[in-house]
């Protein structure tokens, strides 16, 4: 039953441990390398707090996740969702903000960490050529893997990402004997500001779950995978992040400000030594990797089921005859992906990441608003206890957020939503344009005949 085609010509091969790890991998990035010093330092042993606080927004806005994902259950997740509810004008929108604004930019600069990672240990990769040369061979790998089918990318997948949070949990566990119960005390509460700004920098933290999304149309029986692959992965990551942040903290203490920039090769390092460091190198480099592959597995599926609806062209909704994969859109998301990580364009438009999730949340909660008192596909799927409470909490947080941002984040974002309205209305234009051509032929046809 499991692998039986959809009407969209893939393979519903992914189960709840598969959905798990494809998140886990997706939120568990670079970022939580450095993420315990930057917390510890602006808000010392207050910081579980900051995790627990955010931990409740992050919360909320999977719930909204769980109930319309049960409910859409067709490729291109938070754009399959935001499009059946608002229409194509709105998924265009949502589209290009996640598989551009957030996906390529994000992908291109993490595989620049993962060269810069290995740069370390081996100086040639500081090379522009080497690191082009890395890019193409970890990029076409990563392309030949996920076009052979869903199933082998998510068992790579699944394989980093054992790989990336192991030494993770190993730092806990042998961690735990260092611990200094004085490290973890604060004496004076932080600013409202100083909290408001690293609550931002957490966020981001547990941002990534939605990505896992994308492959709805390849998901196991969705209306129970879903909620269940969500409420696992995000209990899990959370647990994660507190211990880790317990365990540094409570470890290093003061000395958290002189090993900022890699507090948890610190901690590794008066585990086990100079070798901890080179460990937990390889490891950020690692789980750098496995979120690119990830991506790869899932964000092509934006730009299939966009194609899919006439909104990108049509070559990229082909589903590969033997591998059953949407092989042109893996190819092209792969490409773009490159040619950015090696121009360097992703450093200028990386201030649009920010905004474009919190754009994308918000229209997918909205979204499951709409579409909560619809009859269809209501049967047996799940939905959010409390009535609009939770919703509310998730608004509440993403416009207290976007508050947060630079004027130059959102700026950059008002302009790059404006150029993909008048992307959109010159395609219908032209669709529009292309239609009466084709009519007026037919009737040339009949006439003739």
């Amino acid at each position: 039953m499991g692998n039986i085609k959809t009407d969209e010509g893939l393979k519903r091969v992914i189960g709840i441990p598969g959905l798990s790890l494809n998140i886990l991998n997706n939120t568990i990035g670079a970022g939580i390398f450095v993420l315990p010093a930057i917390v510890s330092i602006a808000l010392d042993g207050f910081a579980i707090f900051g995790y627990i606080f955010c931990g409740i927004m992050m919360a909320a806005i999977m719930l909204c996740y769980a109930e319309i994902g049960s409910r859409v259950t067709s490729s291109g997740g938070s754009y399959a969702y935001v499009e059946a509810a608002f229409g194509s004008f709105a998924g265009f929108i949502i589209n290009w903000l996640f598989f551009f604004g957030f996906g390529i930019l994000s992908d291109a600069a993490i595989i620049n960490i993962v060269a810069d990672s290995l740069a370390v240990i081996f100086p040639v990769f500081k090379n522009s050529g080497a690191r082009g040369l890395l890019f193409f061979i970890l990029i076409a790998f990563m392309v030949v893997i996920n076009v052979r089918g869903a199933k082998h990318g998510l068992g790579f997948v699944k394989f980093i990402t054992i790989i990336k949070i192991l030494p993770l949990i190993a730092i806990i566990i042998f961690g735990f004997s260092n611990i200094n119960a004085a490290n973890l005390h604060w004496e004076n509460l932080p600013s409202f500001k100083t909290f408001g700004n690293t609550i931002l920098v957490l966020f981001f933290a547990f941002a990534g779950f939605e990505t896992a999304l994308n492959v709805s149309g390849e998901i196991k029986n969705p209306k129970r995978t879903i909620p269940l692959g969500i409420l696992i992965a995000g209990v899990f990551v959370l647990i994660i992040y507190i211990l880790l942040q317990t365990v540094t903290q409570g470890v290093l203490g003061t000395n958290m400000e002189s090993v900022k920039n890699a507090p948890l090769a610190a901690v590794a390092e008066k585990i086990i030594g100079p070798a901890g460091g080179i460990i937990l190198l390889v490891a950020a480099a690692v789980s750098c990797f496995g979120n690119v592959s990830g991506d790869l597995l899932l964000t092509p599926r934006l730009l299939f089921a966009g194609a899919n609806n006439g909104i990108f062209p049509r070559f990229l909704g082909k589903v590969h005859p033997k591998f059953a994969t949407p092989y042109w859109a893996i190819i092209v998301y792969g490409s773009l992906i490159f040619g950015l990580s090696i121009s360097g364009g992703f450093k200028q438009l990386a201030i649009l990441a920010s905004a474009a999730i919190l754009i994308i949340y918000l229209a997918v909660i909205l979204a499951g608003i709409k579409l909560r008192n619809k009859k269809e596909n209501a049967e047996k799927s799940f939905r959010t206890p409390g009535g609009l409470m939770v919703p509310f909490i998730g608004i509440a947080s993403i416009f207290w957020l976007l508050t947060s941002l630079s004027k130059w984040e959102i700026g950059s974002t008002v302009i790059f939503i404006a150029v993909i309205c008048i992307l959109y209305f010159l395609m219908k234009k032209y669709q529009k344009k292309k239609n009466v051509l084709g009519e007026i032929r037919n009737d040339v046809v009949v006439h003739t005949e």
